[in-house]
């Protein structure tokens, strides 16, 4: 007779779990202590910033690692490792560089791009450098200055946009070089030389890493008139030592849990967030120089994090690919570097969810960038409100930040792919009082309002993971053909 309580006690128990629902599934295993373990430790100054390439990037690494292993997260099929390893070039900033236009000296440069260099000459002023600009004269074998940005507006992220694109006419042409001429304040060209001061890619191991480079640089002259502007040609020297190359390896951190179903369990829900940060940097008011990355993007990584452990108890459908990637800061080149050399077939990615952000002015909301542009949207806003908190699309477009992030990495391949990022309706200066400042600290979060955000995401991914239904692009949107060619729709 006691067996046999025992037994009955037994099935019922089993049935109790099996009928809990995804909402309840999801709040049983996210709770404020383990989030504030995971946030504590990844922005703690052991880490030193977590930059690609260095000790604290691979302590973080480690971690990771260990965290997918204890909640049952496997390795890859046909792989030993949760990492996938691959090496990046980082460009340092030169020494020096010197130049001067029509005699006048411009002390405050910053490289994009600048071999070893000590030469003088003419040069051709090309207004803005736009298509017409270069087309108005033969510029083969020139220096080439153009003024930043466009007519249309001179802020930085246009400034970026338009100067790649100027970066392209000057060696189409086959001009010697580039030069713009930019006028910042103090503060915001401190910011933004970070920025220009070096480049970091994937190393190309086929690649001739010696090749020349055009010389490329920003230079401020803090007026809007250099006093050549009406000129088309001009005298100019440049000097530089020219920039530095180091090789870092870096890694890529990948885990895997098997889906419930017998069929579904043959596609996948990417889980996504990157774990790196920009390291050591200029010292705060306080002296203070490791940049934590609290907010971007131990928030994120610990999103992916509660994710397998409540998948580890709990399975979906759907089989779960936890990637946590390395190098986002300079250039989403993990996320790339992942899109381009998958572990797993892309077209078996049903969708991508991924996680990141710069911070919350807002904690009565979940933000996500793309929440419109997915037939996941009613199950994204249901998954946020379950737990008190209000799904909201892109309160910033001009910005571009669906672009601006991991997932597009898989939105370019076709991969349904939003990210789901804290609550903000505005960039103001709660966002950049803590956005890649060293005042990014664990200890300045709100646990409580993350406690429902991290429930809310878990929620979310539950339902597009056991969802019957089949997740895709809105008609319409940039990337929906990228999608049918990767899924061989019509």
């Amino acid at each position: 007779m006691k067996k046999f309580t025992i037994l009955c006690f037994a099935f019922l128990f089993v049935g109790t779990l099996s009928a809990q629902t995804d909402q309840e599934k999801a709040a049983a295993t996210v709770n404020e202590n383990t989030i504030k373990s995971h946030i504590y430790f990844l922005a703690d100054d052991l880490l030193e910033g977590r930059a690609s390439g260095t000790r604290g990037n691979k302590i973080a690494a480690s971690y990771l690692a260990n965290e997918l292993r204890r909640n049952g997260a496997q390795p890859v099929p046909e792989t030993d490792s949760y990492y996938q390893k691959f090496d990046l070039i980082q460009t340092g900033a030169p020494n020096y560089m010197e130049l001067s236009l029509n005699g006048t000296t411009y002390p405050l440069l910053a490289a994009f791009t600048m071999p070893e260099i000590d030469q003088s000459g003419e040069a051709v002023f090309l207004g803005y450098g736009t298509e017409n600009d270069f087309k108005s004269m033969d510029v083969s074998g020139a220096m080439v200055v153009v003024l930043g940005g466009s007519e249309a507006g001179q802020d930085p992220g246009q400034m970026f946009r338009s100067s790649r694109e100027k970066v392209k006419r000057a060696k189409d042409a086959g001009a010697k070089g580039l030069l713009e001429l930019v006028q910042f304040d103090e503060a915001m060209w401190t910011r933004l030389k970070h920025y220009i001061g070096g480049s970091t890619q994937v190393k190309n191991p086929d690649e001739n890493t010696e090749t020349a480079e055009m010389p490329h640089a920003w230079v401020n002259t803090k007026t809007d008139d250099p006093g050549f502007v009406k000129d088309m040609q001009l005298l100019y020297s440049l000097a530089s030592d020219g920039q530095s190359k180091t090789t870092l390896h870096t890694q890529n951190v990948v885990g895997m849990i098997e889906g419930s179903d017998p069929k579904l369990k043959n596609e996948y829900v990417i889980y996504s967030a990157h774990y790196d940060h920009i390291g050591i940097g200029q010292p705060n008011a306080e002296g203070d120089s490791i940049y934590n990355g609290a907010r971007d993007n131990a928030i994120g990584v610990t999103a992916v994090l509660s994710m397998a452990e409540n998948l580890g108890k709990y399975p979906t459908k759907r089989s779960a690919l936890f990637i946590l990637f390395t190098a986002e800061e300079k250039g989403l080149l993990g996320s790339k570097y992942y899109a381009d050399h998958p572990m797993i077939p892309l077209n078996q990615m049903s969708y991508c969810f991924n996680t990141d952000g710069g911070g919350y002015n807002d904690t009565s909301l979940a933000t996500i960038i793309g929440l419109e542009r997915t037939s996941a949207q009613p199950l994204i806003e249901k998954g946020a409100s379950t737990f008190g908190l209000k799904a909201i699309g892109d309160p910033a477009p001009e910005q571009g930040l669906f672009d601006r992030s991991d997932n597009v990495s898989f939105a370019q391949k076709g991969v349904p792919a939003p990210t789901y990022s804290t609550g903000f309706s505005s960039f103001n200066d709660e966002i950049f009082k803590y956005y890649h400042q060293a005042a990014d600290e664990a200890d300045s979060l709100d646990y409580g309002y993350l406690l429902k955000f991290y429930q809310g995401y878990v929620y979310t991914g539950r339902l597009i993971a056991n969802t019957p239904d089949t997740l895709f692009w809105n008609a319409g949107d940039k990337y929906e053909e990228a999608g049918k060619a990767l899924y061989g729709m019509k």
